[in-house]
């Protein structure tokens, strides 16, 4: 089994919990990806003194060991080329963080890149190039 997070950008606006819950439907209605990958939304910060509640934040992903990291990547990419304005996301999985821009299309190499630093060709997690935990 494999985990991954994935959280919008901080700049990606005000909309980011129905960004998510969007990407979150779009996973699992994917039949390419199938019943092999379960998601929650959750939250990573507590709810402040005047809030109802915490706002969700991210999608918590398990994948089962079929599921290629690739697939993922490609889906969620998909999901973001049919967005009217397509926000910036972080991709995590373990220690590896990956950050997608929201300034555009992601072509060929840059999809091969994500996907080796999330680990794709052995299923463990990478160390990411440079000092700084992102690729």
């Amino acid at each position: 089994m494999s985990e991954y997070e994935l959280r919008l950008a901080p700049d990606s606006g005000e909309d980011a919990e129905e960004q998510l819950r969007s990407l979150l439907h779009w996973l699992r209605e994917d039949e390419n990806l199938g019943p092999g990958v379960r998601g929650t939304l959750r939250s990573t910060a507590p709810p402040g003194a005047e809030d109802m509640g915490a706002g969700l934040d991210l999608v918590a992903l398990i994948a089962g060991s079929a599921l290629s990291s690739g697939s993922l990547v490609f889906s969620v990419l998909e999901w973001r080329a049919g967005r009217r304005r397509a926000p910036a996301l972080v991709v995590r999985r373990g220690r590896v963080e990956v950050r997608i821009p929201a300034d555009g299309a992601v072509d060929a190499e840059e999809l091969r890149r994500i996907v080796a630093a999330l680990g794709e060709d052995d299923g463990r997690t990478r160390e990411p190039e440079g000092d700084d935990g992102t690729a």
